[in-house]
């Protein structure tokens, strides 16, 4: 498959810049492979598509205040500092990126808060935006990622939300199952559940299982070669736990729906699933990139946002639905004016009839 393939035309009006008021009303379309059938419902309507016992897949990850803005010593400049992991606890050591880069060199020290409460010093250059930042803080560990959290922002991807952060992202720039904190952006597709839907789920007898990815920027990262197997994506930290293998194995075994939500959730079944087909434990790092042709072996549905034109969350769900397909659907979505990005609407793409 080649980059230009997953080019479509994309209204900039059709980019949501705000959530639905409730997580669950965003529209839903349901895109049937067996059959090519596309219906329109609204997401709350997703339990209709599923039994007792069928497994939903759901990316616990927690997204960090990672944007800040500090200062330059001597010159004032204002830089933001984008935080992406911790390197080494002992020694305050993060991976960063910096804006403007070209101002950021080895050696420099930023200062952050009104008062320059917290300082970090620039001790290497990774890439043309990477730097590892040294923070100078002398107290315990959990003070100090306590003080350095409270100075960032909410980290909103400026591609697709691109105004001030608002007190509402806080909340809904975060599913309401999040629990392990590492991400920098959030798995989309979660923030369409609410507490009435994950209710009627347990009442249902649908059950759940966690997997945690750390979603990272390399979601956003545009593509630069048109051959797509010469594309390498960043790596991000995963973990797929007994439990979550045990509750999708069962469900596999007798045969009942295993539905990955989200992209981050697939990359991370793909990563942890057996040459048979199960899911095993894993504790590591995944920079699989997933574009059809591409056979599937743990979920055999999938829910996902609709995704910017040329990106790898598109490629992806073009390998599990099928391009043509896919591609079909979503120029139906832009058609008929489905929301996209972040904070968009959803699609559910369903096996069986």
């Amino acid at each position: 498959m080649k980059l230009s393939q997953f080019k479509f035309k994309l209204p900039q009006e059709q980019i949501a810049l705000h959530p639905t008021t409730h997580r669950d009303e965003s529209r839903l379309m349901v895109v049937h492979k067996k059959s090519g059938l596309i219906e329109h419902r609204m997401f709350k309507d997703i339990l209709e598509y599923f039994d007792e016992k069928d497994v939903f897949v759901f990316n616990d990850t927690k997204v960090f205040p990672a944007r800040l803005y500090g200062n330059k010593e001597k010159t004032g400049a204002r830089i933001e500092v984008f935080l992406l992991r911790e390197l080494n606890e002992e020694f305050r050591l993060w991976d960063v990126l910096v804006d403007p880069a070209r101002k950021i060199r080895i050696g420099n020290k930023l200062y952050f808060g009104e008062d320059d409460s917290m300082v970090a010093e620039v001790i290497d250059n990774t890439t043309s935006r990477g730097r590892t930042l040294r923070f100078l803080y002398d107290g315990p560990h959990d003070e100090f990622k306590q003080a350095l959290f409270a100075l960032g922002e909410t980290p909103l991807p400026k591609e697709i939300v691109n105004r001030d952060v608002e007190e509402e992202d806080v909340e809904r720039f975060q599913t309401l199952f999040a629990r392990n904190e590492g991400a920098v952006t959030a798995p989309t597709a979660g923030l369409h559940f609410s507490r009435e839907l994950l209710k009627r789920m347990e009442i249902k007898g649908v059950d759940r299982a966690f997997i945690t990815l750390h979603a990272g920027l390399g979601n956003f990262r545009e593509i630069d070669v048109e051959d797509l197997t010469k594309h390498k994506t960043d790596s991000e930290q995963m973990f797929v736990e007994r439990e979550a293998c045990d509750i999708v194995n069962v469900a596999k075994e007798t045969e009942h729906e295993v539905c990955a939500i989200g992209t981050t959730t697939m990359r991370a079944l793909e990563t942890a699933a057996g040459t048979d087909g199960n899911l095993k434990e894993f504790e590591g790092w995944t920079n699989k990139f997933i574009f059809p042709p591409y056979d599937f072996s743990v979920a055999t549905s999938m829910v996902s946002n609709f995704h910017m034109p040329l990106s790898t969350l598109l490629m992806m769900v073009a390998a599990f639905g099928g391009y043509e397909l896919i591609m079909s659907a979503y120029k139906t979505a832009v058609k008929e004016g489905y929301r996209f990005g972040t904070y968009g609407d959803a699609m559910l793409i369903i096996d069986r009839e």
